[in-house]
């Protein structure tokens, strides 16, 4: 049986403050509990910007601008492959509130305090080469 390959993008949001964005999965998803990066899955004829966007807006209920890519990361799972591709954003208005819509909770932390948080595989990859963990 053939592998699934599932391209996923997320969210460097960063505040004036110089923290970034973290979000919670819900306790009935997969990888329950463990803390990411906002974000998910790209549909099918959807390109990266239009999926981070509105993954965030249905997410959190907030509008964002998807900026550079920050990073591109593959992680093999057992039973399927993730293409990850981070991108800076920002919040569209500043003062939005975040909404816990389909995310169990959100913290805005330093990328030093990342390393307080479980993070999936393929996020957790990602951390490390922010923070040059991995040469």
């Amino acid at each position: 049986m053939a592998r699934r390959h599932i391209r996923v993008v997320g969210a460097m949001l960063q505040n004036e403050r110089g923290c970034y964005l973290i979000t919670q999965r819900p306790p009935t998803a997969s990888l329950p509990l463990l803390w990411e990066f906002p974000g998910g899955r790209v549909e099918e004829g959807e390109d990266d910007a239009a999926a981070l966007a509105r993954e965030i807006r249905e997410e959190m209920g907030v509008a964002v601008h998807v900026l550079e890519q920050a990073m591109h990361t593959h992680h093999e799972y057992p039973t399927y492959d993730i293409d990850f591709r981070v991108f800076h954003c920002r919040l569209a208005e500043p003062e939005s509130h975040i909404r816990h819509l389909r995310v169990h909770d959100h913290r805005w932390v330093t990328l030093e305090e990342m390393a307080n948080y479980r993070f999936p595989d393929a996020d957790a990859k990602t951390l490390a080469k922010l923070l040059d963990l991995d040469s």
